[in-house]
């Protein structure tokens, strides 16, 4: 009830501000935005997809640095840093999702740069570089963009270089020793050649300390830099290129414990309070272990564009990733040695798409086929001396995971009249994986030396099927209905150490029904799009972890399994609000509503000494991760007009996050009590800023402040109880400030 009040007294003020003024204002539209979201141009406003889209202006106008600021601007998405790294991205759209950067776990959200896919969330991390737009799908996106897209579609679009000349850059500094410039460059070098360059550099001290070892945690070092190519020699032929790199050095992302830590013996190795102190971005670590984070990211694409006739168009994109990263984590976030390890990645990947776009009369029809072939290969070591003290411990990991993807799409929309429009879509997917895995354990108890190692194989192939009906009211009135399915991969547990735990798991599907609403009023001075949705959710891939002993085996055989969740029924609302009332004057207010609740949830596992066989458990009553029942965000702006001098914009928002979990395995199964560490109640966050520009809008200076009320919350966490209790929260930034100096032309 306290966010119902807040959110409706919010909500009528900024409408009577819009109500007091409509009637005598001038004419002031929204921003019309061209989106790319069926793979072809349309009009936001006429897309049969739940689609948040934000334009350059847009990502500006809030002091979006990083992908990770759109946080909260999008209703029922999570989109924060991952777990103990500097480089992945977790993202949830709707309650579905994966958190997990392991190798081995593919994602769910599917991350497009350029219609080029990422197959991992590793490296998903974007600093927000010359960019015309991005774009966030809503619902499962399988026909036109493939597999692992059952929650959505994470879509970033760059400046492409033209024929006029383009610059622009800035420079940002702030506390923390926040210190970033940027440059993009553009132009023509001929009639049919264009070329542009795009660089950064970004470094910030660490806002997480060590008062024993003197270090700084969760900081930031990162350069990037992108060349771009566009050659049009004839009418009907175009090529766009680009290549890019980038190269991070971090230290290490370290959380808070939240729990007390023991050993294999029961010997406490460290205590917590079971109602922790608040907490202040302190945290000592393992002093031996490296605090760094090396990380590499490269690539390059060539799409080719040939118009065969007015109504057929034929494209090819053809990319090749490559990914290289050591990251030390200190999982335990202690000084203790129990969950230290270092996890080192190789991946690469190349795809290949040719996609015919055909348009005649009343016919609108994409299709083509894709491949994809991924290898990613990896190092780790964990060390956990602590949980078998006296003993040492150590366990190294080698793998190699390859995986073959083929696919067939087809996407077909016909208008029956001006005003209706019925759309179907089918997508064919093939995977194959092949695994190899090999645990060694080293210790001076010599019962605890061994090696496991297996080789495996499996393949899966699926069906997405999409049916959409849209109607076109009026210019400014837009219905459609949607039913698509969406399908993620299955796969192997690049966690199993011992025999048993190396069975594959099966892909998850989701089949969702959705229904919207997309509206302009009071002479386009508003855009309001609702939406409502219902996900069945069948085979969700859940990570957990367990310990079992045996009277012959006193210590603990950990066992992180994956199971697939029998059943997730997931339904919600959605709205978005947009008004510019006068001149000067933007006014945003988005709402989500989500329901998340398992339907069945099951577990087999072996009995725990001195009980033998095996016990079934039932988890069907835990809550789904990452799933607030509801995110809001209210923001406007007002910019003032000073003739000669140019113009000032005041700005502000304000971000809403109810209750969350934080990890699949958030609650006692004996008692049912939650793990207050794997939950984060509500929160709000309170942003503002305030620029200058000067009259031709050249030149801009800026002042940015995000968390203005250093509000303490958690983003995402760690749960490995069954080594230790290890139970580890991160959290999101502490207040920040920043100033930002541009200039284009």
């Amino acid at each position: 009830m306290r966010f119902n009040l807040k959110l409706a007294l919010a909500a009528s003020a900024a409408w009577s501000v819009f109500a007091g003024v409509a009637a005598a204002a001038p004419e002031a539209t929204v921003e019309e935005l061209v989106v790319t979201a069926r793979r072809t141009e349309e009009n936001l406003q006429s897309t049969p997809v739940a689609i948040t889209a934000f334009s350059e202006k847009a990502l500006e106008r809030q002091g979006a640095l990083a992908i990770t600021d759109l946080q909260g601007a999008v209703p029922n998405m999570n989109l924060v840093q991952g777990r103990g790294s500097s480089n992945a991205t977790n993202i949830y759209i709707r309650g579905v999702g994966q958190p997990d950067a392991l190798q081995t776990f593919d994602p769910a959200v599917g991350v497009y740069v350029d219609d080029v896919y990422y197959s991992r969330i590793r490296g998903t991390q974007f600093d927000l570089l010359d960019l015309a737009r991005v774009e966030v799908l809503r619902g499962p996106q399988g026909t036109l963009y493939g597999k692992n897209t059952i929650g959505g579609a994470l879509k970033l679009v760059t400046q492409a270089p033209g024929q006029t000349v383009r610059s622009k850059a800035s420079v940002s500094v702030g506390d923390y020793g926040l210190f970033e410039a940027k440059l993009g460059l553009s132009g023509p070098v001929s009639d049919t050649l264009a070329l542009g360059l795009s660089a950064m550099g970004s470094t910030r001290d660490g806002y997480v300390t060590d008062p024993v070892n003197h270090r700084d945690y969760n900081d930031k070092n990162t350069v990037a830099v992108r060349g771009a190519l566009a050659w049009t020699p004839t009418d009907a032929y175009r090529l766009d290129a680009s290549v890019d790199y980038t190269h991070d050095k971090s230290a290490m992302t370290v959380g808070q414990p939240t729990s007390t830590l023991a050993s294999a013996f029961g010997a406490v190795l460290q205590a917590f309070p079971a109602v922790p102190a608040e907490y202040k971005f302190q945290t000592v670590t393992t002093p031996t272990l490296p605090n760094s984070t090396r990380f590499e990211h490269w690539g390059a694409s060539a799409t080719q564009t040939y118009k065969v006739s007015d109504a057929l168009t034929l494209k090819a994109i053809t990319a090749y990733r490559g990914l290289s990263s050591d990251d030390y984590i200190d999982i335990d976030a202690t000084a203790v040695k129990l969950g230290d390890v270092l996890v080192a990645p190789d991946q690469t990947q190349v795809s290949q798409e040719v996609q015919a776009a055909y348009t005649n009369g009343a016919w609108n029809v994409v299709g083509g086929v894709y491949y994809l072939r991924e290898k990613v290969t990896s190092h780790q070591e964990a060390y956990a001396d602590a949980f078998v003290a006296p003993f040492t411990f150590l366990r190294t990991i080698d793998d190699s995971l390859t995986t073959t993807s083929w696919a067939g799409y087809v996407n077909a929309s016909y208008s029956v009249s001006d005003a209706l429009r019925v759309s179907a879509g089918l997508r064919y997917t093939q995977d194959e994986k092949k695994y190899f895995r090999t645990t060694s354990t080293f210790s001076n108890f010599a019962a605890l030396n061994g090696k496991f190692a297996f080789t495996a194989k499996e393949s899966w192939d699926d069906v997405s099927p999409m049916v959409s009906v849209d109607y076109q009211a009026n210019d400014d009135l837009f219905f459609y209905g949607r039913v698509a399915k969406g399908f993620k991969s299955g796969g192997f547990n690049g966690r199993a150490n011992n025999p048993g735990e190396e069975q594959p798991y099966n892909p998850e599907t989701v089949v969702s029904y959705e229904a919207g609403v997309k509206s302009q009023l009071f002479d386009r001075r508003v855009r309001a799009n609702a939406t409502v949705f219902y996900n069945d959710y069948q085979d969700f891939q859940a990570r957990i972890g367990r310990a079992v002993t045996s009277p012959s085996q006193p210590i603990p055989s950990i066992d992180f399994a994956v199971l697939n969740a029998g059943q997730l029924e997931i339904y919600g609302a959605e709205l978005e609000l947009a008004a510019n009332p006068i001149p000067g004057l933007s006014l945003n207010a988005d709402v989500g509503y989500l329901h998340a609740e398992y339907g069945e949830f099951k577990e087999q596992r072996a009995a725990s000494a001195p009980a033998t066989g095996f016990i079934t458990l039932d988890r069907a009553w835990q809550t789904p991760a990452f799933s607030p029942e509801w995110t809001a965000r209210l923001a406007g702006s007002y910019e003032f007009d000073l003739g000669g001098k140019g113009y000032v914009t005041v700005g502000g928002q304000a971000r809403y996050r109810s209750e969350m979990a934080l990890a699949v395995d958030n609650a006692n199964l004996t008692t049912r009590a939650k793990f207050p560490g794997m939950w984060q109640s509500s929160y709000w966050l309170y942003d503002a800023q305030i620029v200058w520009e000067n009259a031709d809008r050249s030149l801009s200076a800026g002042l940015y402040g995000k968390n203005l009320a250093d509000e303490v919350y958690k983003t995402d966490a760690q749960e490995f109880s069954s080594v230790g209790g290890i139970r580890t929260a991160y959290y999101g930034a502490p207040r920040t400030w920043f100033v930002t100096v541009a200039y284009k032309y």
